[in-house]
């Protein structure tokens, strides 16, 4: 809305939000209905660049907040759709496909291409499609098993393999996975998609991709790429930093030069924690390395018993 109402550009345009988001059911297992969601929208430029500038940013926002991505899960739509419009399915069969494709259920895939009677071509190229996943030697092999499908099919894999050079470049650390019947966004996106993982989770920690055209409800249909992720995962997943011990405890004393010194040691930026009435405990167990003690009527500062 933004870039079709305000800005009404010709030009690239580069944006990014933040804010909550209201979901019907959590994303994955034990996630949040209402995440804070932070994103970055790229709108203007159709090219696989945009794509890889986007896909970069979001590695060095990961890397920034000490959540460096292990791996980048990559997929393009356009190598399902392609397939399906081949195959000339309806809109039933399209929908069976989709979710048993998204299940990766070979031997119910198998009954169903048997059932439907699709040419033999097009039957082998959909049971290739859920087994296409691995490194960037998928690529190669895609394009031989997939050597009949149309010409959109094959402008897909070379995308992906256009990415894939371009996110090297900027980071050859980063380890890229590609499977071709990712269909997550399927109904959003309209190419390239991609997600990025750490080691020891399973949820993306964040995703994103192309959705052209996705300004067209406001009345201007521009090319669009973005990602988004949850701030609340992301801290969720960090360790909490161990606070060492750093402060002086007061003890629990009706003393007017013990409120002074104090007053004063806070004066010149140190922590001071008073210990109440009643409460037995440890300067330590109160976070602090040091305590104030009176020796011949005078608070002096000491360290912890």
């Amino acid at each position: 809305r933004i870039d079709a109402h305000h800005l009404r550009r010709n030009v690239p345009t580069r944006l990014c939000y933040l804010g909550p988001v209201l979901h019907t059911r959590p994303d994955d297992f034990g996630g949040s209905r209402n995440p804070m969601q932070i994103g970055a929208e790229l709108y203007g430029h159709a090219g696989v660049e945009s794509d890889a500038e986007v896909l970069c940013l979001l590695i060095e926002t990961l890397k920034v907040a000490q959540l460096p991505a292990e791996f980048i899960d990559l997929g393009h739509v356009g190598i399902y759709r392609g397939l399906t419009r081949q195959a000339g399915l309806s809109k039933e069969q399209n929908q069976t496909l989709f979710e048993i494709i998204q299940r990766k259920a070979m031997p119910e895939l198998r009954i169903c291409l048997n059932d439907w009677q699709l040419e033999s071509a097009i039957s082998e190229m959909l049971l290739a499609l859920v087994e296409l996943n691995g490194d960037i030697e998928v690529l190669a092999r895609a394009r031989k098993a997939l050597a009949a499908a149309p010409a959109e099919v094959h402008t897909a894999i070379d995308e992906l393999q256009q990415l894939a050079r371009l996110v090297q470049q900027h980071d050859d650390s980063i380890s890229l996975h590609f499977d071709l019947a990712e269909l997550r966004g399927y109904h959003y996106h309209t190419g390239l998609m991609f997600a990025a993982y750490a080691d020891g989770h399973g949820a993306a920690l964040a995703q994103g991709g192309r959705y052209n055209d996705i300004g067209k409800v406001f009345g201007e249909a521009r090319p669009a790429t973005g990602f988004s992720l949850d701030i609340k995962s992301l801290i969720s997943l960090k360790p909490l930093p161990t606070a060492g011990l750093n402060g002086i405890m007061a003890p629990a004393v009706d003393d007017p030069a013990l409120r002074i010194v104090i007053n004063t040691v806070r004066q010149q930026g140190e922590r001071v924690v008073c210990a109440l009435p009643g409460e037995e405990c440890s300067a330590q167990q109160l976070g602090c390395d040091r305590e104030l003690t009176c020796v011949d009527g005078n608070w002096t500062i000491s360290p912890a018993a």
